[in-house]
């Protein structure tokens, strides 16, 4: 099936990088025009070349950090200013902060819902009239397989995701009516930048290889192995697309069967 987003403008927030970068490489390649939003502006500008090379479109680039409400603000109106217009929102700014429970502080947890809840919250609430008005709209949240089988010591990440779960059904019901379809994608074990990351931190210890590294975190996975950044990007491109024209109100993991939860 040829994915074809031609004549669509996205906004991936958190694009500079892993999973955010490959989104926005897929859907800027099937003809999209994209605008990555992440926080540092030289991460950024190295991300904008990367996408324009198979972009098919325009690529715009917003420094900005979106836990905070002014800066979200700003951001949506300098993709306005650039792109004229949003049909496809990726909500996909996040980390994974686990802890000890009684070791997270008021400031941790409020942290992590103004990054991963309520980032969500306002770029969704400002995209949705637009979307409304041509009825037509995409929003995609970028959750992990916690949000549904959340662990000991997996807070505050797992419950942010969860409620990101469930603020993704309130949306596709309100949405359907007039096209906006929303859905969330669960990451299990994919290829991405914190593990470039942690392997890098524990490289001194062990001396392994990163293909090692990856191999050794993939025996866990019913599939043997971690998924790519790429094949993550493939099913958001398809939900961004008209060929996902009745899916929504959906939670799909793209963990290889990782997660004990359908």
């Amino acid at each position: 099936m040829d994915i074809r987003l031609d004549g669509r403008v996205a906004v991936v927030t958190g694009g500079s990088k892993g999973l955010g970068l490959a989104i926005a490489t897929r859907m800027a390649a099937s003809g999209a025009d994209v605008a990555l939003l992440a926080r540092r502006a030289d991460v950024l500008e190295a991300a904008r070349e990367a996408v324009g090379r198979t972009a098919r479109g325009r690529v715009l680039t917003v420094a900005c950090d979106v836990s905070k409400a002014q800066d979200t603000a700003r951001a949506y109106e300098e993709v306005m200013a650039g792109l004229g217009r949003v049909d496809i929102l990726v909500n996909n700014a996040g980390t994974s902060q686990t802890g000890a429970f009684t070791t997270i502080t008021d400031e941790v947890w409020q942290a992590d819902l103004d990054l991963k809840l309520f980032a969500a919250i306002r770029l969704a609430r400002l995209v949705w009239p637009q979307m409304e008005e041509r009825r037509w709209g995409r929003i995609i949240n970028v959750l992990n397989i916690g949000a549904k089988a959340p662990k000991a010591g997996g807070a505050p990440t797992a419950v942010s995701r969860a409620a990101g779960m469930a603020l993704t059904k309130v949306l596709a019901g309100e949405g359907a009516p007039h096209n906006i379809l929303v859905n969330s994608l669960h990451v299990g074990l994919i290829e991405s930048d914190q593990w470039v990351r942690r392997h890098a931190q524990a490289q001194g210890q062990t001396g392994q290889s990163y293909a090692g590294f990856l191999a050794d975190m993939g025996k866990g996975v019913p599939m043997g192995r971690v998924g790519t950044a790429e094949e993550f990007a493939n099913v958001a491109c398809f939900l961004a697309s008209d060929a996902a024209g009745y899916v929504t109100g959906t939670a799909i993991n793209v963990d290889g069967n990782l997660s004990p939860v359908m």
